[in-house]
């Protein structure tokens, strides 16, 4: 037989082909790349990938072995149950819970707790206030604590802090892990570090055995330090669990909180003008591309969500949006909690650039471009009518809002 490496044309073609049906399953698969922070982060959904609790991904759809089965939506994949009935201590995490949701950081964040907690420690959840969160089993909290009470709504972080020494004295965690975010998270934990006397870690990123490492002179050096009991963990300081589910059991503080007069007042929050806020802090960004035809429709549409407006390369290289609206590796970096993608293909250099957000919404034409594949949620339509019932929406859902308050 010859040695000869002979190429496919036609599985070229199709590779290059964006509208093929098989274009998908002619690209390679990606198993890590570089994340916004410069950590690389690895596909936990990957065939093969060994999870952090030796669990190794497998694929029953046949497709390894020739089959022609494939796995539907329908097929839901039971995980296996995480259960520690007898805690031999605590890891307690302090989520931001922005929206009342988990954030990414937050599942990063409870990915290192889990590290820590090993097989004999539990992971305890404290949040604050109402949530909407339905998915902390598969985020690897095995124990809850809310702590519910119009205290701690707004900015409150006299009461939070006074409710963490609460949960402290009660379960003494091992270790407190908040994230180091300009969310909510830093500042409290710097807060509680002060209650509680102790110095914290900031910025870590990392932890090796009883050592942690963390970013220093403006993220260009790291600093190694003993691991201490409070922790102030930066995005990506692991990989969020994905290969169990946990019990969630809920628990509740034995003795009421004492009620103090706070020194702060919050008088709720100040409208600021979306335009003026950086493209690098926004958290809705309503970005629009080559398929925007109407950009006034679509200007009226940004005012009417409250969004910061963005765009890909060729709407800011035609003139439509000015250069610092740039989205993507050679523009703006994003961290969006939500980011509306309109008439948008999805380059590389862009999905890199919106690659941290935490939820995508795509409006195209096309329901096979890049975009619409990274999204979490499409749209497949014209963009005009789209925008238009859109702000139609908006516009009922507020007038009725004001009805009902009336």
């Amino acid at each position: 037989m010859s040695d000869i490496i002979r190429r496919d044309p036609r599985a070229e073609w199709i590779a290059r082909n964006r509208l093929h049906p098989l274009h998908a399953a002619m690209q390679p698969a990606q198993h890590s790349w570089m994340g916004p922070n410069g950590v690389i982060r690895k596909n936990v959904h990957g065939v093969g990938f060994i999870g952090p609790n030796g669990i190794k991904r497998i694929d029953r759809s046949g497709a390894q072995q020739g089959g022609a089965t494939k796995r539907t939506a329908a097929v839901e994949v039971q995980l296996p149950l995480h259960q520690v009935p007898s805690p031999a201590f605590y890891i307690n995490v302090v989520p931001d819970m922005v929206g009342g949701r988990l954030s990414s950081h937050d599942r990063d964040l409870l990915g290192l707790a889990r590290q820590l907690a090993g097989s004999d420690g539990a992971v305890l959840a404290v949040v604050f206030g109402e949530h909407k969160e339905s998915a902390f089993a598969t985020a690897g909290v095995d124990r809850l604590l809310v702590l519910e009470g119009h205290e701690f709504d707004g900015y409150s972080p006299e009461q939070r802090v006074q409710g963490l020494r609460a949960v402290d004295q009660q379960f003494n965690p091992r270790h407190w892990l908040l994230p180091d975010s300009r969310s909510g998270g830093g500042e409290l934990g710097r807060r509680f570090a002060a209650s509680l006397k102790e110095r914290p870690a900031t910025r870590v990123w990392q932890i090796k055995g009883e050592e942690c490492i963390g970013r220093a002179g403006a993220g260009q050096q790291d600093l190694a330090r003993p691991l201490p009991r409070l922790i102030l963990a930066a995005a990506e300081c692991a990989d969020p669990i994905s290969d169990t589910r946990h019990e969630v059991l809920p628990v509740a503080l034995s003795t009421a909180l004492a009620r103090s007069l706070p020194r702060i007042e919050d008088l709720g929050a100040v409208a600021v003008d979306p335009a003026a806020i950086p493209m690098a802090e926004a958290e809705f960004i309503f970005s629009g591309g080559n398929g925007v035809k109407d950009w006034a429709l679509f200007h009226q549409t940004a005012a009417a969500l409250g969004a910061t407006e963005g765009a890909s390369r060729v709407a800011v290289d035609d003139g439509f949006m000015a250069r610092d609206r740039q989205v993507g590796a050679s523009g703006t970096w994003v961290t969006a909690r939500v980011y509306v993608a309109v008439g948008i293909s999805g380059a590389i250099q862009h999905l890199q650039g919106i690659g941290a957000c935490d939820k995508v919404v795509a409006i195209n034409l096309d329901p096979g471009c890049d975009m619409i594949k990274r999204a979490d949620l499409s749209v497949i339509g014209e963009s005009a009518a789209i925008l238009q019932a859109l702000i139609d929406a908006v516009q009922t859902y507020r007038s009725g809002a004001k009805r009902d308050a009336a």
